[in-house]
């Protein structure tokens, strides 16, 4: 039996004709008279492709009549050119095989269903069209980030996602343990003897693979990892996940300035990407999800990155004529508001925000001279704010076990990040960009849980 051709391959003929045969999944049914309609579709495009079946060729016409949405099919046929508005061509069938029945209780029937329902079927809202652009979307930027550090002689490191490090030093790592829930062996202290578990100490599954990414700079120059990442934190916003994926690039010899240069490239490459090798999806999202998208992200794709110092951020938000939820001071974090008015309204695109307070930052950020700063930066995009944030790292031996000990971390466990600072250390950066955030900027979907396949999230852990 030959192999079906892929409806979005067929659809993408230069014209008409031939015998072909695809296989998919019914969107809907109509009968007029003595021919159906069959609208199918197999995931490789947006619309599908609608099969014409006339009584007169196929001897099981009614029964291809009482075809649920939803059943698997496989057809052979002509492929003509369509009269029909919206499509080139239609599949003239001349011989029907349902593979797989869908009784009348299939839960996605050929209306408007909303984005919450279908987080409850999330096993099957990958038929949907809009599902079906957003993993598409998904897919293909996916291949695309890879080429992008290909093609710059970047080694993609697989980083470890069991670990003994939280890495940003937040505690909230997933516990990893072969230890019984109930009667976990305890130490002369009462705590849970960690000794004694399959690591012989504590472990999680990783929040980021940066300090990895450190060690193996200082070998290959420029690595980068791009894999799950983890965070126990019970939030239940529409920007946050227990699970999702990160692009961590971390180049040696290099500076702040280089890796902005780096995260404008980058974004700038994505948003580019996007518009021109996925256009059917985009403009879906354009149509459907948000009216503009299209010319936000190409406003980006073309648009210079301004640079603004976190001083100077400050001072126009502090002279800002409106009003905002939370206060603005020197030494205070940055909130999604402050971040959408300075690219939004002071800057009007893309915009660099750099040296911020050393106190609200990670420990590995290099001190700047003037010792109330750190080398770090974030990336602030129209609509939503921070979309990536990065940092020199700090080279310096003394300097780092310094804030170490401010932070009173324990430095013995991280005694081999700290050997990478003693035998040939170099300056160097890095940046991270979590990778549904950058789905949800250029899909325009609102909601983290709507750019994973199977979101996991406080209280859901199904499918």
């Amino acid at each position: 039996m030959a192999r079906p051709i892929r409806i979005g391959r067929l659809v993408q003929m230069p014209s008409a004709g031939g015998r072909w045969t695809v296989a998919g999944w019914v969107r809907s049914l109509r009968v007029s008279g003595d021919v159906a309609f069959i609208v199918l579709n197999d995931g490789s495009t947006l619309a599908g492709l609608q099969l014409v079946l006339d009584r007169s060729r196929l001897p099981l016409f009614e029964e291809v009549c009482r075809i649920g949405t939803g059943a698997a099919l496989r057809a052979t046929g002509e492929l003509v050119d369509s009269p029909a508005a919206g499509q080139r061509f239609e599949l003239r069938v001349t011989e029907l095989v349902q593979v797989g029945d869908a009784p009348a209780d299939y839960p996605l029937q050929k209306k408007r269903h909303s984005f919450e329902y279908l987080r409850g079927i999330a096993h099957l809202r990958p038929r949907t069209t809009t599902y079906g652009a957003v993993f598409r979307l998904r897919s293909r930027l996916a291949q695309a980030i890879h080429r992008f550090f290909e093609e710059r002689d970047f080694l993609w490191l697989h980083a470890p996602i069991i670990t003994a490090s939280d890495c940003e030093g937040a505690g909230e790592l997933f516990r990893v343990t072969t230890l019984p829930p109930n009667g976990a062996p305890r130490n002369d202290g009462g705590e849970i003897d960690f000794s004694r578990d399959f690591f012989g100490r504590k472990t999680g599954l990783t929040v980021s693979g940066q300090l990895e990414a450190e060690l193996f700079a200082q070998a290959f120059g420029n690595v980068y990892t791009f894999g799950p990442t983890f965070r126990a934190e019970n939030s239940n916003t529409p920007r946050h996940a227990a699970e999702f994926w990160m692009i961590e690039p971390e180049m040696a010899f290099a500076d702040l300035a280089d890796v902005a240069s780096l995260a404008e490239e980058f974004v700038r490459f994505l948003c580019r990407f996007a518009l021109d090798s996925c256009p059917e999806e985009m403009t879906f999202f354009d149509r459907q999800i948000e009216p503009g998208l299209l010319a936000r992200v190409r406003a980006v794709a073309e648009a210079d990155f301004a640079r603004m110092e976190y001083d100077e951020a400050i001072r126009h938000l502090e002279r800002a004529p409106v009003s905002f939820q939370f206060p603005v001071q020197w030494g205070l974090d940055l909130q999604t508001e402050h971040e959408r008015y300075l690219t939004e309204t002071v800057v009007g695109g893309p915009l660099f925000v750099l040296n911020y307070p050393r106190e609200i930052k990670a420990f590995y950020m290099r001190r700047n001279d003037d010792g109330r700063t750190v080398a770090a930066m974030d990336l602030l995009v129209p609509k939503v704010g921070e979309i990536i944030g990065g940092s020199q790292r700090e080279e310096r031996l003394d300097r780092l076990t310094e804030r170490m000990a401010e932070l009173e971390m324990d430095q013995a466990a991280l005694w081999w990040y700290l050997d990478s600072r003693r035998w040939g250390s170099t300056p160097h950066a890095g940046f991270g960009l979590g990778f549904e955030r950058l789905l949800m900027y250029l899909s325009g979907m609102e909601n983290i849980r709507d750019v994973i396949p199977f979101p996991r999230t406080p209280r859901h852990a199904e499918f």
